[in-house]
């Protein structure tokens, strides 16, 4: 299981020029968030805020889910509940054949993408193309979303312009992107007019006036369900928040978190459907219901997919989202992977980190991150005889002076040996996307007794 894993991160962990423009990309938007955070004075009493009634919310999210669901229906939306992927893919799939629909335009939804809704509608005939630019980019490139708000953020603009040169009759070898996005705007807007059906995400939906509330950068979630006759929204159920005054507090802090901005460009609020249209909510749980009766990782359930937690972790920086093999990758993805993904290889997840607690003292809503990762850890370790054993020989160096010297010695040592990168090395794999720092000379010991004019026992 372990070493699936390991290989599936070897295959895909980017190198050389392109593992720099990804760490440098990503720690831009990190760095954007960190000058939006200063330039609002509330920001960290939002961030308390925002904690706070997310928990509430958790706590009692059985009378919210039931206010929205009669609140959406009065407003003449029809709720529907999901308790796994499969009745989410069912659902959408008989609302969709019901209308006849084979045409559908979809915005970005991690759910969706948790789901396996896409490959599930193509397999009947539905056409589903994705209205993000960034999550078309990776759709014609036959790849999942590898970064929660920017799902391309891998890709460079040579990738894209001979992707679009190919999927799109893009003109051969152009890589500026104001001509790219032109191409792609000229495609999806005919996709649009064509559509028979409209798919979204949505980022809160509002328990006091059943509400849906979509957020964008570019739009297209509002033409979508504006030009298509049936809209189906798919959204977890730890979405829902108590009041638009609740609702005013994520909005201050959900684009600041994202991509530095005081408030994204579009921000949609929908209180059932248009007149002639449909409106379908489904509400999916797929293992949330039992997150929350975790008290130790509930508190995970309060993620806004901002995105911050990716931006600021060295392991996903290097990495890229697609080595951790989820829909949700970085530090939130590792923390919501033992509970809510279907397979045991992604529950070895937690162990992907360096526990800097970067990731945690980033959250909008606060969540303890890297106090969650350890926590799984905690609760997988019988499965991992190996880290146990080394833990062992770890605590007995620890605990005996002479051996723990001893140690010291030995890797100064064998420093050049262990610092390389060979099949023998046992920290081979670890070394490959790694550099150790430079030899350290004496130890601390030693520099000290220097000082004292005394020399270093072995």
């Amino acid at each position: 299981m372990r070493a699936a894993l390991d290989r599936r991160a070897a295959e895909l962990l980017p190198a050389g020029e392109r593992l720099a423009a990804h760490d440098a990309a990503v720690f831009a938007l990190r760095v954007k968030r960190d000058a939006a955070g200063r330039a609002e004075p509330d920001f960290e009493r939002l961030r308390e805020q925002a904690r706070r009634i997310k928990a509430h919310a958790l706590d009692h999210l059985d009378v919210y889910l039931e206010r929205f669901e009669a609140r959406a229906q009065a407003a003449g939306a029809r709720v529907h509940f999901a308790a796994d992927a499969a009745e989410l893919q069912r659902i959408a799939l008989a609302l969709l054949t019901a209308k006849g629909a084979r045409r559908v335009v979809k915005s970005k939804s991690m759910l969706t993408e948790e789901c396996g809704l896409n490959p599930h509608l193509e397999r009947y005939g539905i056409e589903v193309v994705d209205t993000d630019l960034g999550e078309r980019i990776v759709q014609l490139g036959s790849e999942p979303p590898s970064h929660i708000i920017m799902p391309a953020i891998h890709r460079t603009r040579a990738d894209i312009g001979a992707l679009f040169e190919r999927e799109m009759g893009s003109a051969p070898g152009d890589t500026d992107p104001g001509r790219l996005t032109a191409a792609a705007r000229r495609d999806l807007r005919a996709r649009f007019l064509a559509a028979d059906a409209a798919i979204t995400g949505a980022n809160f939906a509002v328990a006091e006036s059943g509400t849906l509330v979509i957020v964008t950068n570019e739009g297209n979630a509002d033409l979508g369900t504006a030009l298509a006759p049936l809209h189906i929204a798919c959204l977890g159920i730890e979405k829902v928040v108590p009041s638009l005054a609740d609702l005013a507090v994520f909005l201050r802090l959900l684009a600041r978190s994202a991509t530095g901005q005081p408030i994204s460009a579009y921000t949609s609020l929908v209180t059932g459907p248009r007149p002639g249209a449909e409106l379908h909510v489904i509400l999916v749980d797929n293992g949330r219901t039992r997150l929350l009766a975790d008290p130790r990782h509930r508190s995970a359930l309060a993620c806004i997919r901002c995105g911050a937690c990716l931006n600021t972790c060295p392991v996903y920086r290097r990495a890229g989202g697609h080595a951790y093999g989820w829909a949700v990758p970085g530090p939130i993805g590792a923390v919501l992977a033992p509970a809510l993904a279907a397979s045991d290889e992604l529950r070895r997840l937690p162990f992907a980190s360096t526990l800097c607690g970067s990731c945690s003292a980033v959250c909008p809503v606060k969540i303890d991150l890297h106090d969650q990762l350890v926590a799984w850890r905690a609760t997988d370790s019988p499965r991992t005889p190996g880290s146990r054993r080394i833990a062992r020989w770890a605590a007995r160096v620890l605990a005996r002076p002479a051996l723990y010297r001893a140690a010291g010695f030995a890797a100064r040592a064998f420093w050049p040996l262990l610092a390389r990168s060979f099949p023998g090395n046992p920290a081979h794999a670890w070394l490959a996307a790694r550099a150790l720092p430079e030899h350290p000379g004496a130890s601390f010991r030693a520099r000290i007794r220097a000082r004292a004019g005394a020399k270093e026992p072995r």
